[in-house]
């Protein structure tokens, strides 16, 4: 998933985007309010975290904005402020959670997933899919007791899909998100289709995998 970091303070902003890139988010960042705004009115983002003491905007107008822009993402306001009137504004205007300064790291990714779950309507870590047990947190696939061994980039590509279940996505919206560029289909786009033919390859060897459907001239998705 994509993550915009919005965040001034270039130290806790680098940390952040360290720990979020370990954890399998790609992570752009803005330490201030215009450049953020300038990102997310070019690039969809999954996720936006946000201060509310940017040196340029307030954080709650910033909020507002980004909202009309990118009204997909989820929003998480970071802030050292102790105003519970600004709690709850933020809260109001559309974030889905608050978090205060100085946070765990963990606990930021705990709520992140906890956002998704809510979002993507999932009440458990792992997802039956077929045969196969996909577990998000622990990032396998299982066919009964068997592991089966993805790359980084298959595992990114099926939770993705099967996060946006019975929706087709197309070539450009899965670059974005997993790869974090665009994809040029007049030029090099096929590492997409690349990549699902493997996962097709992979576990097709041990058990059905119609549910992985390609949508011939617009993309793919998974049908649950």
């Amino acid at each position: 998933m994509k993550v915009l970091l919005i965040e001034d303070e270039k130290t806790l902003a680098y940390e952040v985007e360290a720990f979020l890139k370990k954890a399998f988010y790609l992570c752009d960042m803005a330490h201030t309010a215009k450049k953020g705004l300038e990102m997310l009115g070019v690039n969809p983002y999954d996720f936006v975290l946000l201060d509310l003491g940017l040196p340029d905007l307030d954080g709650l107008k910033v909020l507002q904005e980004a909202k009309k822009l990118n009204p997909d993402a989820a929003y998480i306001i970071l802030t050292a402020r102790g105003n519970i009137e600004d709690r709850i504004l933020g809260l109001d205007l559309g974030a889905d959670d608050y978090l205060p300064k100085p946070f765990s790291l963990l606990e930021l990714q705990s709520r992140m997933q906890a956002i998704s779950r809510r979002k993507f309507n999932i009440n458990t870590q792992e997802i039956e899919l077929g045969e196969f047990m996909i577990d998000l947190q622990n990032r396998t696939v299982k066919h009964q007791s068997h592991e089966i061994d993805l790359t980084r980039k298959e595992f990114d590509l099926l939770s993705y899909l099967l996060l946006h279940k019975n929706r087709v996505l197309n070539r450009m919206q899965l670059s974005e998100h997993i790869w974090g560029s665009f994809v040029d289909d007049d030029y090099d786009s096929n590492y997409i289709d690349v990549h699902i033919k493997n996962i097709r390859k992979k576990l097709g060897a041990f058990g059905a995998v119609e549910w992985l459907e390609t949508v011939r001239g617009v993309g793919y998705k998974i049908r649950k």
